[in-house]
């Protein structure tokens, strides 16, 4: 498996994901969810979360990478999901996005996936699924090539 980096998450940690919510209020109940909850599938894991409210501030902490998940409200003012999911492409080892909504229909879900996203979680939260979802895109997340690490490995062949 690979290892995140730990300059950029904090040499503690095992795993950090940034949320990206105007409200407060959606980061205190994350950050519960983090702290309280079990994580079956990546036991004696360390889990936190860098905290947003705005897509600029997201990105400042994405650009100098290491980050797996971004969990972001479907209605950011300004900005959208959509253009964070645009500017983590032209990332080198773009994060998950994990799109949150309180309003999580059908549409919303084709959408999402349909450009790129990972998921759709509906708010508010219920602590398993989000457990559940977020354990399973790090999996998945840390078990992929990497982008860069496969441009490496092909120009030294």
């Amino acid at each position: 498996m690979n290892q995140i980096s730990a300059s950029a998450i904090g040499a503690a940690d095992d795993f950090v994901a940034v949320s990206v919510f105007p409200k407060h209020e959606d980061h205190a109940v994350l950050r519960s969810i983090f702290r309280s909850s079990d994580r079956p599938l990546c036991p004696g894991s360390s889990w936190a979360l860098k905290a947003c409210t705005t897509l600029d501030e997201a990105l400042l902490i994405l650009k100098k990478g290491g980050i797996p998940l971004v969990l972001c409200e479907c209605d950011l003012q300004p900005g959208s999901w959509k253009e964070l999911l645009s500017a983590m492409e032209a990332l080198p080892d773009p994060p998950y996005l994990i799109v949150t909504s309180r309003h999580a229909d059908d549409r919303l879900w084709a959408e999402a996936l349909n450009l790129g996203a990972y998921d759709v979680l509906p708010a508010p939260f219920d602590a398993a699924e989000v457990m559940r979802t977020l354990s399973v895109a790090w999996l998945r997340w840390n078990d992929r090539e990497k982008p860069q690490a496969s441009r490496l490995a092909k120009s030294a062949a």
